[in-house]
């Protein structure tokens, strides 16, 4: 299964600051049913695409949605910065899947 969705870049300021786009919430509950073999500390392992970069990461659970973290490698190659709205598509998945 792929989940393809449009995205806002947040912040999220902790001791090192953090980006991530939240998955809307229906699109969270279905994955995270989808995804129940392979869901670890509440965290679920995916496949992103993001523009022309492909990249493994895992999603974290935060208010009833996924949030997709976004390295600095990954916004840097793609010109993303917060308040941008992005397309994203994922897959769940463990590497080799």
């Amino acid at each position: 299964m792929e989940w393809a969705f449009d995205g806002e870049v947040i912040e999220w300021r902790g001791p090192a600051p953090y980006y991530f786009v939240g998955m809307p919430v229906a699109d969270s509950a279905e994955l995270k049913e989808a995804a129940r073999s392979l869901i670890y500390w509440g965290q679920v392992p995916v496949l992103v695409t993001l523009g022309a970069t492909e990249f493994r990461t895992a999603l974290f659970p935060r208010d009833g949605r996924y949030l997709l973290p976004l390295k600095d490698a990954v916004r840097e190659a793609e010109g993303i910065g917060e308040g941008d709205v992005v397309s994203v598509r994922l897959r769940p998945g463990r590497p080799g899947d």
